[in-house]
């Protein structure tokens, strides 16, 4: 299977930008799977149900959610009805939605989607990944239940993302880190198969501070005071994103490589 996997996506440019090049690129990498993380897709603060079905028109199958899963409150019912949304795992026992789902592709194959936060540096007191995340990968075997099995892990650590790699190892396809924004240069296929990355970065406007318009940030950095909301920057948006190619017969990784298209971050593609 060819899946992409897409980071944050960071606002309007971040909507737009993947409306505008998200179909073209389906057909130019013959993608059979395309995810995309999508809590900051509104104003940089969660997805409203109205934006969650703009990215799913502009080709994405299924989109994860983080730590501002529910920061829009329409979001609690539409996570519900909505299957191709995956909430958080460990959010909370009472959150609504799924953190987990099985989709079937085009061409009739199974991919797993697995959704998890991490919990070092987060602000709020999450139940363990680990468990919950291995759990979830030992119903669905890759190989035999699932050809694919993809898990976004939304974590501020690099140690804890790591970490989380290491266990998935041998048991998914691709283990995507998410919520820092900022693509890191460490993708590669691990010892037993999985392949990993610990950021694939955001879909959006890097002329900013982590899709953030500069100026309130770097006013509260300086002065530590604050001036004013912190609002999403809106110029070209770079879509980052981490492309997986797994093996026919074990659902394990055969390629990796980091995506980047558009915007002003230097090009990869795979």
């Amino acid at each position: 299977m060819r899946v992409l996997f897409l980071g944050d996506v960071m606002g309007r440019s971040g909507r737009e930008a993947i409306a505008r090049r998200l179909p073209s690129l389906r057909e130019e990498w013959r993608l059979d799977f395309v995810a995309a993380n999508g809590e900051n897709a509104t104003q940089g603060n969660g997805l409203t149900p109205a934006h969650a079905k703009d990215l799913l028109s502009s080709g994405i199958d299924c989109i994860t959610l983080g730590d501002h899963a529910f920061d829009q409150r329409q979001m609690i019912q539409f996570a519900e009805s909505e299957p191709r949304v995956v909430t958080p795992l460990n959010f909370a026992r009472a959150a609504p939605g799924k953190g987990a789902r099985v989709y079937t592709t085009g061409r009739l194959k199974r991919i797993l989607v697995v959704s998890a936060l991490g919990r070092v540096f987060m602000k709020q007191p999450f139940d363990d990944p680990f468990l919950q995340v291995r759990q979830v990968l030992d119903q669905h075997p890759l190989g035999s239940a699932v050809d694919a099995a993809v898990v976004d892990f939304h974590a501020e650590a690099t140690s804890e993302k790591m970490a989380m790699g290491h266990w998935c190892d041998g048991r998914a396809s691709l283990v995507a880190g998410t919520h820092t924004h900022v693509p890191t240069a460490d993708a590669k296929i691990m010892a037993s198969g999985t392949a990993y990355i610990s950021d694939v970065g955001m879909c959006g406007d890097y002329d900013s501070v982590i899709g953030v318009r500069k100026d309130e940030p770097m006013r509260r950095f300086t002065t530590g005071m604050k001036g004013g909301k912190l609002e999403p920057s809106n110029g070209e948006a770079t879509i980052c994103g981490i492309f997986v190619e797994t093996r026919p017969d074990s659902g394990l990784a055969q390629r990796v490589a980091p995506v980047r298209v558009g915007g002003d971050l230097p090009p990869a593609e795979p």
